[in-house]
């Protein structure tokens, strides 16, 4: 899959040891090869996880079939589609180096300009130099699977998979302002907000142009309201058809690939199709890997997750070769590892436990597999989530999942000063991101039933919300273990056709994923098919909280924090009076951990709050 960097500087020559140390930075999402290239204003810098012709596909990859280059690529990510694309390029007069898509990108770059990628079927960040036009492109898939970030400079722009990348060029400044904070205390995603002032993420479905006139971004794919005209039967067996395209296709790989698999409905249907292909291609069986709960020791009672049985049954119904990793507390709260998540995601976050057993797993699946299928957005898809279809969720005046977890983020009033959160009014800051999100494709001026034109809107906001923050955890796991994730839910054509679809049919027996159950029946058991979700297994002990609590009056208590300034004083002389239990009342995990998280990075990240 890949990390990329790269630096314009349209005043000056770039100086190529910056340009290797920013390229650096992306060891670990590609372990396999390194490549620098240089021309006058512009470095293109590449870290490689070789995964598709494995001798062929070194970058940055340039096109210098002439006297000089005329453009160059740095490129992160699977185009599904490359080998249509290069019979087609073929057709068209180019000629092919190596069986790698990078050459294919390159090639339909040459062909078509930055239209190429309308064509693209995949999950890409890639950045192009083009020589004649001295001109930078920046591109990253339709649904914002993969990442991608820049940053403007006086004279021209940084980029990288990572924020690390920019970072690590003198020039940026690691810095916080309101937005900044607003961004990770609430819970509210904002496509093309990356935290760190001065740096934007590339938002999904769009590209960036730099040239010496400045920068332009546009959107070259939306999801858009429109009728479904298909029937039940026929919506279903389209379903069906979708998903045996897409997987079959997202197991093109020259290296090992496994399927995570929980047990639950989404994943256990994507580990069933990749076994039937398996099998008819001769290949023997899927590898198939999972998490068992972390509470399997009976602490957390009649609470204990059990999603590792149902992926045993799942495993033994396919006959897939299956491995299991149990977690405990104590490993996910280990110093080291949490340190381990901080570098890969750049930023703090709220789901320690979670993003920690991630980690986890990635790293001993990396140890048999190079690439990985996961079930990531099929509730999104198909409707399987609880805030979907509660309508008191549902018709709130802001993100569902918010108005249904709220509970679950409190503590903000708790830990910080009435100035501060009075200067990031977070609770307008939601319903201004809320509004704007759902202005994006007007649902209710295209759909003539308000209850499901907003059905509509929620299912715009899972997609291009929800979902972002799961990609990103996803991929900033997988990838600082050198693994590559795809997510075949995820593809465009699946979203695109269920999008529309309308939610009577989409919950047509009254369940969650209605569709995606029917359309799966077949291949999976009875107890599977049947199955309700269940959350991601997360720590329940409050062991773990208590922990967290500990961590945090260690924090307050030593009055060094870089948080100092912005901590309630009402919370300091009870921390001083009462030690953690002054953490009980009021705190929820997510809160603990996003201020143990926020004070760690900015720390680690040597960040200033600018305010």
């Amino acid at each position: 899959m890949c990390g990329i960097a790269g630096w314009i500087d349209f005043a000056h020559p770039v100086d190529r040891g910056l340009a290797q140390t920013m390229t650096d930075t992306m060891s670990r999402r590609g372990p396999d090869a390194a490549g620098l290239w240089i021309d006058g204003h512009a470095a293109l810098g590449h870290r490689r996880l070789s995964v598709i012709d494995l001798e062929g596909g070194c970058q940055p990859m340039v096109a210098d079939e002439t006297a000089a280059p005329r453009a160059a690529l740095t490129y992160s990510g699977e185009t599904y589609n490359f080998r249509e694309l290069r019979t087609q390029l073929v057709s068209l007069g180019h000629h092919f180096k190596t069986r790698s898509d990078t050459e294919v990108v390159l090639r339909a770059y040459l062909q078509w300009g930055p239209a190429l990628a309308n064509r693209l079927e995949g999950i890409y960040a890639f950045a192009i130099w083009d020589t004649r036009r001295q001109e930078l492109i920046l591109v990253r898939d339709r649904m914002g699977v993969k990442p991608l970030y820049y940053a403007r400079t006086p004279t021209g722009v940084l980029f990288g998979s990572e924020p690390k990348a920019i970072l690590a060029h003198p020039e940026f400044k690691a810095e916080v302002d309101a937005d900044g904070l607003r961004d990770i205390l609430s819970v509210a995603k904002v496509p093309g907000h990356a935290i760190f002032r001065g740096m934007r993420e590339v938002p999904a479905g769009c590209t960036v142009r730099v040239n010496r006139t400045g920068l332009t971004e546009e959107r070259y794919w939306q999801l858009e309201v429109a009728d479904h005209t298909d029937s039940l039967d026929r919506t279903i067996h389209t379903v069906r058809e979708l998903l045996e395209s897409v997987v079959e296709q997202q197991m093109v790989s020259d290296v090992p690939l496994c399927t995570l698999l929980s047990g639950g409905l989404d994943s256990s249907s994507l580990t069933a199709l990749a076994a039937q292909i398996t099998r008819t291609r001769g290949l023997g069986q899927i590898r198939s890997c999972s998490v068992s709960d972390p509470d399997i020791d009976g602490s957390a009672g009649a609470e204990a997750n059990e999603d590792h049985i149902y992926a045993r049954l799942l495993a033994e119904h396919v006959d897939s070769l299956h491995s299991e990793l149990p977690l405990r507390a104590p490993d996910l709260l280990a110093q080291d590892l949490r340190a381990s998540v901080l570098r890969a995601y750049d930023l703090p976050i709220a789901k320690g436990d979670e993003h920690a057993s991630l980690h986890m797993l990635f790293d001993i699946v990396r140890g048999h597999s190079t690439v990985a299928l996961s079930g990531e957005c099929g509730d999104e898809v198909f409707g399987g989530y609880r805030w979907q279809r509660d309508p008191d969720a549902v018709f709130s005046t802001t993100f569902p999942w918010v108005h249904e977890g709220r509970h679950n983020y409190q503590g903000n009033d708790v830990v910080f000063t009435p100035d501060l959160l009075a200067k990031l009014d977070l609770d307008a800051y939601e319903r201004d991101c809320h509004s704007a999100a759902v202005a994006e494709i007007s649902a209710d001026k295209h759909l003539d039933d308000p209850a499901e034109a907003r059905y509509r809107e929620v299912t715009y906001l899972a997609l291009t919300r929800h979902a972002q923050v799961l990609f990103d955890r996803k991929d900033r796991m997988s990838m600082a273990c050198g693994l590559e994730v795809r997510v075949p839910f995820a593809d465009h054509r699946l979203v695109e056709y269920t999008f529309n679809i309308p939610w009577a049919m989409k919950s047509f027996d009254g369940r969650e994923k209605s569709l995606l159950r029917a359309a799966m029946k077949d291949l999976l058991p009875e107890a599977i098919a049947q199955r309700v979700k269940t959350p991601y297994p997360s720590i329940r002990a409050d062991a773990y909280n208590q922990t967290l609590r500990e961590r945090l009056t260690t924090v307050i208590n030593t009055g060094s924090s870089p948080l100092s300034d912005y901590l309630s004083p009402t919370l300091t002389t009870e921390i001083r009076r009462h030690g953690p239990s002054a953490l009980e009342k009021g705190m929820s995990r997510a809160a603990l951990e996003t201020t143990l998280q926020l004070d760690d990075w900015l720390r680690t990240y040597d960040v200033s709050i600018i305010l």
